[in-house]
Parts: C-alpha cells; structure tokens; sequence
C-alpha cells in the first residue's frame, strides 16, 4: 500500500529508528553489529539439502545499467589483457606454461550489490553523525562496505510478496508496507528477528525477462519498498534488506520533498544495509516448492578498501 509523506514525516520515522550511538561513537556498521558466532552457528543449521543458489545477476555489458542518471553508471567493461591469441603469436620458444589474463572496468554498484552505509547522506551526514570530510575522492574513511566483510552472513529470509498477492510481478509504483510485509511472513509461516537478512520479492526481474529487455528498469518507475516498511525491518533489527529491484524504495517515491526516502531511514539513520538488484527468481520458486523460506546466506562484498557499495555474489543454501 501507498503511503504520502512530508519531510517532517519522514525526519520523524528517521529519528525513531536512528541507531546513532548505540554500538558507541566509533560504530560503522549498524545493525551489522547482531551477527555473532552463535547466529552464524544457528543459520548454518538452516542447510538441509546442500542446494545452492546465486542471487546474483551476470556482470557483462548487456546489464540493466543506461549510462544516463547522476552517477552515469554504466554495465561492467571486461577485457582481455592476455589471451589466447596472444599466447598463440608469440614467437621463439615458448616455455610449457603460459597464461591468460582480464581486467574489469565496474561501477561497484552496476549490478547485484551492496550499499555502504557510506552510500547515502541526508543533511550532509551519514551513519553515525559522520560527514562529507568523510568520503574523500580516495574513498570512504568511515562507514565503508568493507565494515561488514565477515558479517554478511547468517539467516536469510524470503518474504515473496509478488506469490503472496497472487501475480507474477509487482506493477511501477505498487507500494509495500509493514502491513503487506508481516502478513506475507504470517502466510509463510516465517519470523523475521534480529540479525536476520530480509530478502523482498516483487517479481520485477520476472517481467524483465517476459518483456525481453530491460527497459527503464534501471532509473525507471519501479514496485519497491514504503517508508512505512521502516516499522516492520527496525523493529525486528534486521541486519539488511535486498530486493530484485534497482533502487529498493518504490519509486514514485512517496514523498515529494525527500529523495529515496527509505534509504534515509535504513542507511542514514537505522545503519541497516540495503542490497539491490538481487535475482529471487530461482529461489522463489524452490521456497513454495518445498514451503521454507529461510536458510542459510552468505553474501560478503569484496574488500575494495573505501568503497561506497560492492559487487557481489549471494548464495543462499537451503
């Protein structure tokens, strides 16, 4: 369901949830502070098939990315830097062994990914009170990815609203909010707790792959995530949410004052990670085959020192 929201509503929820402070004044990863050993322990419990699946989509030039937009992020450039043409026109003699070798040019949020907490700003702080004197052109000095480089790990759970509401996918600008979020829990016998990974199905990827192309579905108007969402994944202290879609937020936003109004909440002020453009598809389909939804994820971001968002590789093994 659709929600309306003015700045000072958003300020408000932001300021409800706002975890600045609460693992101390150094603290730069959030809700990410709940994965422990024993939770780790506990989600490892969860594997009861060994069957894995990659949430991730292909990092190659016909990605969903357009170029256009603020950041101008293009889809990843792969080259050879050696191949095997190369090995083959070498003159002389040539020792038993040679070798191949590539190079990638990637915006590190192109794809499937992470956001930082040092991904987004409101008021010209982040995370924790920090600032903008805290990403230099060098990098994030505080609230970067790799804060949670072995801590993105643990319980995952699918909540698969586009099934739950009885559609292939989710339509631009269908909203979903705590209401839509714990009765789709409730209709999948699932609990959402702290430390958990909440993963959100609208099924957007679904039509990508109907249509044939990807369309504005980087950018464009999109089913995502209310603000009102906020009651639902900080009171259960969630360590991160990932939907299939670009942007997480539904998009018309709801709020014609407040850009990305979740991401304010979650990452600038909840420090829960947000993760986009996961593929839920396959998943999907083996959690109402066999009626769980939970297992055991691992999902950590390359250790680009600084990074504001990461690539990366989802495995959820049930």
């Amino acid at each position: 369901m659709r929600h309306t929201y003015s700045r000072a509503q958003i300020e408000e929820l932001a300021q409800r949830y706002r975890n600045w402070g609460r693992w101390g004044a150094d603290d730069e990863v959030g809700t990410a502070n709940l994965v422990d050993p024993e939770r780790i322990a506990r989600a490892a419990r969860l594997v009861r098939t060994g069957r894995p699946y990659s949430l991730a989509l292909p990092l190659d030039r016909t990605g969903p990315q357009t170029g256009r937009g603020r950041t101008g992020r293009t889809n990843a450039q792969h080259y050879m830097a050696r191949d095997g043409g190369d090995i083959a026109a070498d003159a002389g003699d040539l020792p038993q062994f040679d070798g191949t070798d590539d190079l990638v040019h990637l915006y590190l949020q192109a794809g499937t990914q992470w956001d930082a907490l040092a991904h987004a700003f409101y008021g010209k702080q982040m995370y924790n009170g920090r600032t903008t004197a805290d990403v230099t052109s060098a990098g994030a000095l505080r609230n970067s990815i790799t804060g949670i480089k072995d801590r993105a790990i643990g319980r995952g759970v699918l909540l698969d609203i586009a099934r739950f509401r009885g559609v292939d996918w989710l339509e631009p600008g269908d909203a979903i909010d705590t209401a839509d979020l714990r009765r789709c829990a409730e209709s999948q016998g699932s609990d959402v707790g702290p430390g958990d990974f909440v993963l959100v199905r609208t099924g957007q990827l679904a039509q990508v792959r109907t249509r044939g192309e990807w369309g504005d579905y980087a950018g464009g108007d999109a089913p995502g995530l209310s603000a009102d969402a906020a009651h639902f994944l900080c009171a259960r202290d969630v360590v991160a949410v990932a939907t299939d879609t670009w942007g997480l937020d539904v998009r018309p936003y709801e709020s014609t004052e407040v850009f990305a109004p979740l991401h304010v909440i979650l990452l600038v002020n909840a420090g829960i990670h947000i993760g986009e453009m996961w593929d839920l598809e396959e998943l999907a389909r083996d959690c109402a085959a066999d009626g769980t939804y939970d297992f055991f994820l691992s999902a950590v971001p390359l250790t680009i020192t600084g990074a504001v968002g990461s690539p990366l590789n989802p495995i959820a093994v049930k």
